[in-house]
């Protein structure tokens, strides 16, 4: 990994990411922008502006699931859940096209059943969220 690539770009703007699933913890859209701001903040030199800036981050929650992945031995009863989630990323580099890119990236974590979702679910989003916008982040402006 050579680190942060920006080329001639000194701005960038990250869009309120949409909600697309009817299960999406209503704060969760904010979070996740939010996080995105935070890492490219903290880890590159770029100004944050607002549209028209030189890379631009755009986006919207697509997957927001709770499923079963691991059944008690004996019982069709779940011992594990796992929520995941998938948001679908634009970026636009307005000073390089060839990294530009549309894709889908797709995180989750798992919990024991015995625990409700509620009582879980921000210290999962937390997890996922870290790993979604490294992810994002790596595929923006990481040479690999």
């Amino acid at each position: 990994m050579s680190g942060v690539v920006l080329g001639d770009a000194k701005t960038v703007s990250v869009e309120y990411f949409l909600n697309n699933t009817p299960l999406t913890k209503p704060t969760y859209c904010a979070s996740l922008t939010e996080a995105l701001k935070d890492i490219v903040t903290s880890q590159t030199a770029l100004n944050l502006g607002s549209r028209g800036a030189d890379l631009q981050f755009e986006g919207q929650v697509t997957a927001y699931s709770v499923t079963p992945i691991a059944i008690s031995s004996g019982t069709d009863i779940a011992a594990q859940n796992r929520l995941s989630i998938t948001v679908n990323v634009k970026f636009t580099n307005t000073k390089n096209e060839k990294a530009n890119f549309e894709q889908p990236f797709t995180r989750y974590a798992d919990f024991p059943s015995s625990n409700a979702i509620n009582a879980v679910e921000d210290a999962l989003i937390k997890t996922i969220n870290d790993q979604l916008v490294q992810d994002i982040f790596n595929k923006a402006l990481i040479n690999w």
